[in-house]
């Protein structure tokens, strides 16, 4: 089995968010990157699922040279090897549309994303991977099993579960119970260095959206603690200063 792992590089959540040239740009000066978390558990079900020599796991990143650091950790996990469309990813249709340029010259049986990369939190990439490539695609999937020809995934639905029988090749999108999120070793890490990793030139396209710019958060405000039993202050400042009633 062949199965391909799109990752994305992300900012470490403990990251403190500031902007640049009049909060248009992300200002990448300090900040920490990793492997997006979502797309560890895929990478994780992945590689068990080729594991004793049954497949290969193939990841794909779409990001400029300072994203080797974090597909190498991906190497070093266990995936066999990489592919780094070099580009700065604009946003999830200029992703889903290069890595779709690249499966159709370089088919896979199994294509696997996060549930949604941490950063922009936007969970679009599998769906237009799907409709791109003409797959079955789903999200957000909970559970994967392999057979020879098809997969048995689970997911969960409004009031219970779902579960899906799909033929290969698909999309899927995972999330927390997939897989648990593997560390890499002193092994994977020095073998990581001489796994093939291919730099391929993006396709040039229409792009759609631009960001007009940021904004952080409201800053939180006081917090007002009231005494359990006085109910009635507490209506009152519902009613005079949260205006909520």
């Amino acid at each position: 089995m062949k199965i391909l792992v799109c990752v994305s590089n992300v900012p470490d959540t403990t990251t403190k968010i500031t902007f640049t040239d009049n909060n248009t740009q992300f200002n990448t000066n300090g900040v920490q990157f990793i492997l997006n978390p979502y797309d560890e558990i895929a990478l994780a079900r992945a590689i068990e699922l080729t594991d004793g020599g049954k497949g290969t796991v193939t990841v794909i990143n779409i990001g400029e040279a300072n994203t080797e650091a974090t597909i190498r950790k991906a190497l070093a996990i266990g995936a066999t090897d990489a592919v780094r469309i070099s580009a700065k990813p604009h946003d999830a249709w200029y992703v889903a549309y290069q890595i779709a340029q690249y499966v159709k010259s370089n088919p896979f049986d199994l294509i696997l994303t996060g549930r949604e990369s941490i950063d922009y939190n936007g969970s679009k990439v599998a769906g237009m991977l799907g409709e791109l490539l003409d797959l079955p695609s789903v999200s957000i999937i909970k559970k994967l099993d392999a057979a020879d020809t098809e997969a048995t995934v689970e997911r969960e639905i409004e009031g219970g579960k779902e579960v899906l029988t799909i033929p290969y090749p698909f999309v899927a999108g995972t999330a927390e119970g997939v897989a648990e999120p593997k560390i890499p070793n002193m092994r994977g890490i020095m073998s990581a260095r001489t796994k093939p990793l291919t730099v391929v030139e993006p396709v040039e396209i229409k792009t759609f959206s631009e960001i007009i710019s940021y904004e952080t958060p409201a800053p939180r405000g006081q917090v007002k603690l009231i005494p359990a039993d006085d109910t009635a202050k507490l209506v009152e400042l519902l009613h005079t200063e949260a205006r909520v009633i």
